[in-house]
């Protein structure tokens, strides 16, 4: 039909029918059962009996038009069929022959069993969940608890020894970060002009990090090797970030001090006021009794392996380790290469460091004797840190006993009772945790407002002491003026942080001879002493006898390190 000069023309022409059109039934499967509302019943409703035979018995030549004019015979039942059940539906929603039985008596259902009376794939299945379950569990927990020993590591040094690139290379060399995600981070550090910064950004996850190329927070990971498991803690390196750096070794079972073999970078670190000696004296005051000291940059051109240079940097630095606490047993120096990756997994090679014949750093490590953990003793966890996540996130060091979902502790000092509703290790979420654990716990009863970093969690029957007032053996480290009661500072306990004033000097102790002198007047840089401290709050605090890592602290002012001490009497 030819399109027409105008649609005017023919606005008022009727349109044309087709009279031999069959009826219009809108998304209607003919051989679809009836629907009819179950209501909560497990008997199934059965087809109309007509509407079945007529469906089978329908063939193609009975679905076109007849001669006639007439509807075909199979969509005249259909629609008879779909017009009755929806009246009976408007009427009453079950019909009379559909009514639910009840449910003790309802049989079960068809496809559960199959023709020979056995039960199905369905069925068994869900008949072994509850026996499962329990193997699950089991296996989550092996996995996240699995045979390696958990060691806690953290590394220390001076600003741009190679801290970060260290961690990332080792996590590259283990399989912690895939390649790809190493190419996307080469790739955006070469776009910043910072290529060989592109390893530190594996622990270095903040805008500001990375375009500093300095650490501020302190960074976690994890690598394994055949015997343990490890979690590194990246500690800042710059004195502005040196609380940072305090949190970081109270987590640590061990400490690994990089330095710098490049020409002038060691000697500014190790002078007085370089960070290589206050993290290192830090690193004792926090406990850590195994130093393992790396000497990095190696390959750097003003060194290029040569072995008069590690020995000058190891005799220059041991002295000063021995002054501050650590035993020659203790301290264990390494050549390695943080960019390359020499000296970190595999050993060095001969060719090109000939005088050094050690095992790698992973090597050492993994080789080195288990730490002694107090698991069977009550728990003590200080908290580093606090967040909102659907509930209430803390995190922490168990330092003592073990801990498992839905277990209930008293969070000191506020005396606030808190239940566990799960606990997380690196990523992954266990039903336990034992003692030695860096781990984060969804608590309930407690907001986040009301949790600061320095809180203990602890065992209900055996609560950790809270204090304002106690005794203390203090030692100074570093102090240019004199110091008298009255004098003020900043005290680093375990994760709490709080200020504190000496308000009496009790004696001094002679380090050679250990004799006291009672009531002095002042006491002055390098000297040992009894004093007593009163703090502006309440903190949580043991002796050091009873609990070693809730009993060290140190001093600081004006951005140094000024006395580290152990607590010897609570008072108040």
């Amino acid at each position: 039909m030819a399109a027409p000069d105008s649609w005017e023309s023919i606005a008022d022409e009727p349109a044309a029918l087709n009279p031999n059109a069959g009826a219009f039934v809108p998304g209607k499967n003919i051989n679809a059962s009836a629907f009819v509302p179950r209501f909560g019943t497990t008997t199934a409703v059965e087809p109309p009996q007509q509407k079945q035979a007529t469906v089978a018995d329908s063939t193609p030549a009975e679905s076109t038009v007849n001669g006639d004019g007439g509807e075909p015979s199979a969509v005249n039942e259909v629609a008879a069929q779909v017009e009755q059940v929806s009246v009976q539906d408007d009427a009453d929603p079950v019909p009379a022959e559909a009514e639910p039985e009840p449910v003790a008596a309802a049989e079960p259902e068809p496809q559960a069993t199959t023709s020979s009376g056995k039960a199905s794939p369905a069925a068994a299945a869900c008949a072994e969940v509850q026996e499962t379950a329990a193997a699950a569990e089991s296996d989550l927990a092996a996995q996240a608890f699995p045979d390696h020993e958990n060691v806690n590591i953290v590394f220390i040094g001076h600003v741009d020894a190679g801290k970060s690139t260290i961690g990332g290379q080792l996590l590259k060399l283990t399989g912690m970060v895939d390649k790809r995600t190493l190419e996307k981070y080469e790739r955006e550090a070469k776009e910043k002009n910072r290529e060989s910064w592109y390893l530190s950004w594996a622990l270095d996850t903040n805008t500001e990090e990375r375009d500093k190329g300095k650490t501020v927070e302190v960074g976690r990971a994890m690598f394994t090797t055949e015997r343990k498991r490890f979690t590194i803690l990246d500690a800042p390196g710059h004195r502005s970030f040196v609380p940072n750096m305090i949190n970081g070794a109270a987590q640590a079972d061990i400490a690994i001090l990089v330095i710098s073999a490049r020409r002038g970078e060691f000697e500014t670190g190790f002078e007085r006021g370089g960070q290589t000696r206050e993290h290192a004296m830090l690193a004792k005051t926090a406990g850590v009794k195994h130093l393992v000291i790396l000497v990095n940059k190696m390959d750097d051109a003003t060194v290029t392996w040569k072995g008069e240079r590690y020995e000058e940097c190891k005799s220059k630095l041991m002295p000063y380790l021995k002054q501050v606490g650590f035993r020659k047993s203790d301290c264990c120096f390494m050549p390695v290469s943080g960019m390359t990756g020499a000296g970190l997994k595999e050993r060095t090679d001969p060719a090109i460091c000939p005088w050094y014949s050690g095992p790698s750093f992973i090597e050492y490590l993994d080789s080195l004797p288990s730490i002694t953990r107090s698991s069977e003793g009550p728990v003590r966890i200080p908290l580093v840190d606090r967040y909102k996540d659907m509930g209430t996130i803390v995190m922490g060091k168990l330092e003592s006993g073990a801990i498992s979902k839905g277990q209930s502790l008293v969070l000191m000092p506020n005396r606030t009772t808190v239940d566990i509703l799960s606990v997380f290790c690196e990523d992954n979420e266990v039903p336990q945790a034992q003692c030695g654990e860096n781990i984060r716990m969804k608590l309930k009863g407690v907001e986040e407002e009301d949790v600061s970093p320095g809180f203990v969690l602890c065992s209900p029957s055996q609560l950790c002491h809270t204090t304002r007032v106690f005794d203390a053996q203090v030692v100074v480290m570093e102090y240019k003026s004199i110091i008298c009661a009255g004098y003020g500072a900043v005290l680093h306990v375990h994760t709490a942080v709080e200020d504190v004033k000496i308000t009496r000097l009790i004696c001094t102790i002679d380090k050679k001879t250990g004799q006291k002198k009672p009531n002095p007047r002042f006491i002055k840089q390098e000297m040992c002493a009894i004093v007593r401290l009163e703090t502006s709050g309440v903190i949580c605090l043991e002796t050091f006898k009873q609990f070693p890592q809730l009993g060290r602290f140190t001093l600081r002012d004006e951005g140094k390190t000024v006395a580290v001490g152990k607590v010897l009497k609570l008072l108040d």
